[in-house]
């Protein structure tokens, strides 16, 4: 398999220190730590292995060089993470699918993370039914992060909520 051109370790290599230092106390000692290993995965600062071929008169040797192992690195885990991906295609149903957020009022945010399993039960029973009445929502491309909601509710509704 060829090279690219450029990846991630050679831009840390390059601009990495410098980034660090203007970043200073912005970072943390997790995100430093990757993007060190980034830097020396299958460099001579891992270590490495050396295969030569046993016929003589070919004498072909070739270096292989230790991996970060990390599982930030965009070279240790890309056959990993293209592995995981297909597994997770291969159970989907062939079915349409739409992603649902959820947007909870800050004063329950405590509780919902020390009782998810109860919360998202509670979550889907009210919002599964109301989902499945209505179509997927088809948002427009849009400049702005959030897509106006996909209808207007009934005039009813707007007039008790003014």
């Amino acid at each position: 398999m060829l090279r690219p051109a450029l990846e991630v370790a050679d831009i840390l290599r390059d601009h990495g220190p410098a980034w660090r230092e203007a970043n200073r106390g912005h970072v943390s000692l997790d995100q430093l730590k990757v993007m060190s290993a980034i830097e020396r995965c299958r460099t001579v600062a891992l270590g490495g292995h050396v295969a030569r071929c046993e016929n003589a008169a070919c004498g072909h040797t070739l270096i292989s060089y230790n991996s970060c192992r990390n599982r930030h690195c965009p070279k240790c885990q890309a056959a990993a993470s293209r592995r995981w991906l297909a597994d997770r295609e291969a159970e989907l149903l062939p079915v349409p699918y739409f992603h649902v957020v959820y947007t909870l009022p800050s004063r329950l945010r405590d509780i919902a993370c020390q009782n998810k399993r109860a919360v998202y039960d509670l979550l889907s029973a009210g919002s599964l039914p109301q989902l499945a009445l209505e179509p997927p929502c088809r948002p427009r491309r849009s400049t702005t992060a959030r897509h106006p909601p996909c209808r207007a509710p009934p005039a009813s509704d707007r007039e008790s909520r003014v």
